[in-house]
């Protein structure tokens, strides 16, 4: 762990903190670690890629659609033609 010092905890008071490593000139935006602990959870690796959620809108829309009785109405009207 790194013991911050002095300068570094008032360059940590502003918003979103900027660090450059010197050597290459690669920037790093500080967050606190409450803060990166709620973030890490949205990047979790168990989310559904893209087709996974295509197939999960699709069974929930079969679903809300099942015994619709306008739907039928709808589609003749406002769906494609052959």
């Amino acid at each position: 762990m790194i013991q911050l010092t002095e300068q570094q905890r008032l360059e940590l008071a502003v918003p979103e903190p900027v660090a450059i490593d010197p050597e290459t000139n690669a920037q790093y935006v500080l967050v606190r670690k409450e803060v990166y602990d709620r973030m890490h959870g949205l990047f979790d690796d168990d989310v559904p890629d893209m087709r996974q959620v295509g197939i999960l809108v699709d069974q929930a829309m079969r679903e809300e659609d099942e015994g619709d009785p306008t739907l039928v109405f709808y589609q003749e009207k406002y769906g494609r033609k052959p």
